[in-house]
């Protein structure tokens, strides 16, 4: 890394950088290696940095022209049967099973096409390359009639930061905030104590819907816990012997603090004008362009998609790249973050997703190998790095090949579980809201106990609070259609679905000779009963559950 970034800085001052072509860029991008701690003293870091936000910037804008076009095709496809023509239930369940592509994502640039066809000249901007999509994100509710001239041209010129204090101040409204990140924690547990976790998990399932969350789960047996159980308070009204670190620097301080440096860092660089000034790069034709069908717009989405990917391979090694050796500070930002909104358009979870996958990719050689042959979608390589190590990589790609994406991660979590509980833990993914109600509810069981219980007899008694309330009020499955939707784990059982279940369906229909039997029943969504079976796009024959056959009539 050090000998790369020293020979490049040695670089006649005419040498062109490096153009958008991707076959250029991948040759300087890889020749940069994540170099050792060691290796790190010597990096001439002014120089790493411009070196590796050249190289960035141009990938990331590249992407993000893909990326619009591809919203274009997304946003097609859920107008009218779209997505049901092709067998799923949703775009995201579309994008995250046929294109690789993270649900949310493919939702908000579904969501982000919508809102520009409506703002022809921000539309026209941000297809030339002028403005990113997180600026047109940022102004998009405030662009409107007579206004949207005024706010394209800001857009060309201001910051995200800039950009977003002025549409608070004209009164406007601002994209909805990144989902909370999840911690992973690992709820100790006794062994008499796990069976009443488990039931009590499942009766909040059967509150909540089958898809829901553990750790929404979760969040509902502690609310009812600590509506009984309030957590004992000091004389001056605080919470007794809760943490106070965060009280010392409270979540609103840090966030004006941030602020206030990224706003002195965009005045004392001139809006970082010392970096790199690139050319923008503008999108490739929208797929949906002459109103294509279905199966040729999932054909289209295809090829955009196996671009994205290829452009996404060089966000995550470049972007590690930048994260680990903190060269974002060297360009004058505040944090990654600042440097990924302001510099690359991209948010910078988007940016850290695909930093993390790249380090996992350096330890599971094979898991990168069956990426570059497009054996296994992003997506599904995200589940494998999280699950797999050097043994089982193999079984899990080859397992990846033919299983779907959400079950994929269905039994990634599964086999966390089962390895977890062996051990007495169960591990659970929450918001730091949740474990905050936790450590609350812990506080909240010694007091009523007036001694020192222990965590794991603190959440057995949270479990028992739950089931002794609720389980009268929410019966067991009684009748057919709710003990097949039970059997069926309250999900629906169409390949790639991630909604939960109301509908038991007779596979052979009943007019046609077919039984009341549980196995002629599987449990389907409303949008694939209704309006993928009934509605003449899907075909189901063979026996429930696990004899299931499914034909999408094209």
């Amino acid at each position: 890394m050090a000998r790369c970034v020293d020979a490049a800085a040695r670089q006649p001052p005419g040498t062109p950088p490096p153009g958008l072509d991707l076959q250029a860029l991948s040759a300087h991008a890889w020749a940069l290696e994540l170099p050792t701690p060691r290796e790190r003293r010597s990096v001439l870091r002014h120089e790493a940095a411009e070196l590796i936000d050249g190289l960035l910037v141009r990938v990331a804008r590249s992407q993000g022209a893909v990326d619009l076009a591809i919203g274009d095709g997304l946003a097609a496809l859920s107008r009218g049967p779209g997505v049901l023509a092709l067998g799923f239930s949703s775009v995201g369940d579309y994008a995250r099973e046929r294109l690789g592509i993270a649900a949310s994502t493919a939702q908000k640039l579904a969501s982000l096409s919508r809102g520009l066809r409506e703002r022809p000249l921000l539309r026209e901007a941000v297809r030339r390359g002028e403005v990113s999509t997180r600026k047109a994100q940022t102004v998009l509710k405030a662009a409107r009639g007579v206004d949207e001239a005024a706010w394209v041209a800001r857009a060309r010129t201001e910051s995200v930061r800039g950009l977003a204090a002025a549409v608070r101040r004209a009164g406007g409204s601002l994209p909805e905030e990144q989902p909370e990140r999840l911690v992973r924690i690992d709820v100790p547990l006794t062994r008499s104590g796990r069976p009443w976790f488990d039931e009590a998990l499942a009766l909040a399932g059967r509150m909540l819907g089958g898809n829901a969350p553990r750790w929404a789960r979760v969040e509902i047996m502690c609310q009812e816990f600590l509506s009984s159980h309030p957590e004992p308070l000091e004389p001056d009204g605080r919470v007794q012997g809760a943490d106070e670190a965060e009280e010392d620097w409270p979540g609103d301080a840090r966030s004006e603090w941030l602020a206030a440096a990224m706003e002195a860092l965009e005045a004392e660089t001139d809006r970082w004008s010392y970096l790199e000034v690139l050319d923008p790069v503008a999108a490739p034709p929208s797929p949906d362009d002459d109103a294509p069908t279905p199966p040729v717009l999932d054909a289209r989405l295809g090829e955009l998609a196996a671009q994205r990917d290829r452009w996404d391979a060089l966000v995550g090694h470049l972007g590690l790249l930048m994260m680990s050796l903190r060269l974002w500070r060297e360009a004058g930002f505040a944090s990654f973050s600042h440097y990924c909104a302001e510099r690359l358009g991209m948010s910078g979870r988007a940016v850290e997703q695909r930093a993390a996958l790249e380090r996992r990719l350096y330890e599971l050689p094979a898991l990168r190998e069956a990426m570059a042959a497009r054996r296994i979608s992003y997506e599904k390589a995200r589940v494998i790095a999280a699950a797999a190590d050097g043994d089982t990589v193999h079984a899990w790609i080859a397992r990846a090949e033919t299983t779907p994406c959400v079950a994929l991660r269905r039994e990634a979590d599964a086999r966390e579980d089962a390895q977890m509980c062996a051990r007495g833990d169960m591990p659970v993914r929450m918001p730091r809201r949740v474990l905050s109600l936790l450590e609350a509810v812990v506080r909240a069981a010694r007091d009523a106990a007036g001694t020192r219980l222990s965590d794991e007899t603190c959440l057995e008694w949270m479990a028992l609070h739950f089931l002794q309330t609720w389980l009268d009020a929410v019966p067991p499955p009684r009748s057919r259609h709710q003990r097949v939707l039970e059997r069926d784990g309250g999900l629906c059982t169409m390949p790639g679905c991630s909604r939960s279940a109301v509908h038991a369906h007779h596979i052979r229909l009943r007019s046609r000779g077919g039984s009341d039997d549980p196995s002629n029943l599987t449990s389907l969504c409303l949008a694939h009963h209704l309006g993928g079976v009934h509605g003449g796009f899907i075909e189901l024959s063979g026996t429930a559950p696990h004899g299931l056959h499914v034909r999408v009539r094209r």
